[in-house]
Order: C-alpha cells, then sequence, then structure tokens
C-alpha cells in the first residue's frame, strides 16, 4: 500500500467506519450492553464490568449510555499490551479510565469529558483499561500504584 493510500485510510476510512458502526448502533435504539461481565474488586469495593473484548464492542463502548449505575462500569481487553488511548466521541457519561497492566496494577487514572476527541493515553503498556463513573477512583482513594483483583488478571 502506499504511503498515500495508508494516510487516507487512516485520516478518512477508518473514522468512517467508527461513526457508521456508532451510528448503526444508535439508529438500533442499542446503547450498547454486553452480555460477558466480570466481578472485579478495588479493596473493600465491588465493580460489576462489562467486558468489551472484541474489535467491535470496544469501539463502541459506552457510547450513547445516559446513565451508569454506581457501582457498574466497562473494562476493555485487548490481545497484547500496548499504549492505549481513549477518546469520548458520542459519549455522554463523564468517565474516569484507568489503565491498567496485566497482574491489575493502575498504571494510570484520566478523567475524561462527554463527546470530545481529546485523546486520553496510558503511560505504559497495558492490556486492560476499565471506564467507570467519573471521579470513581478519587471518591474512594484509588490511584496509580492500586492493584485491582479478579479473573482478568495474573
Amino acid at each position: 500500500m502506499t504511503l498515500i493510500k495508508k494516510q487516507l485510510f487512516r485520516t478518512i476510512l477508518v473514522p468512517a467506519t467508527l461513526v457508521f458502526t456508532a451510528l448503526f448502533a444508535q439508529a438500533q435504539g442499542q446503547a450498547q450492553r454486553l452480555e460477558a461481565k466480570v466481578n472485579l474488586q478495588a479493596g473493600m469495593h465491588n465493580i460489576v464490568a462489562e467486558v468489551a473484548k472484541t474489535p467491535r464492542e470496544r469501539e463502541i463502548g459506552l457510547m450513547f449510555r445516559k446513565q451508569m449505575a454506581t457501582h457498574e462500569g466497562m473494562v476493555f481487553v485487548f490481545d497484547e499490551p500496548a499504549t492505549q488511548c481513549f477518546w469520548m466521541r458520542n459519549t455522554y457519561l463523564p468517565l474516569s479510565t484507568a489503565f491498567v497492566a496485566d497482574d491489575g496494577t493502575i498504571v494510570n487514572i484520566e478523567d475524561m469529558q462527554p463527546q470530545t476527541e481529546t485523546s486520553h493515553c496510558s503511560t505504559k503498556p497495558v492490556r486492560f483499561v476499565l471506564e467507570m463513573n467519573q471521579g470513581w477512583f478519587a471518591k474512594r482513594g484509588i490511584k496509580a500504584g492500586f492493584k485491582l483483583k479478579g479473573p482478568l488478571f495474573r
């Protein structure tokens, strides 16, 4: 593929595909609810997290949701550790995002504003990203270095 075709693909086709997927989900009246869930522990706090593990599930994530219970979230699972970056296009809920290492250690936490395209990235390669209602981690004194527990983490 030539450099021009690669740039065209990255700048037009990939975003267009994401927008189409999101609009399709919205047109179907879906604020996507994933069936796969996992129970995680943050100290004495329990989290019920929907598991987004396929590319399509990760693309849509929490888009179009109007509310989420306090103890609920979404965990994004990737095949390999990498620098993960998230944004909030078509996401109506303010979120706090924890970038999590394989052993459950939180690498960094970013607060994200609804309906923005500002990238928020992990400071190290990670396989897991946990999104919760904004302020959830701060209200519980959970910071980088804190270790989450659950079946996903080694």
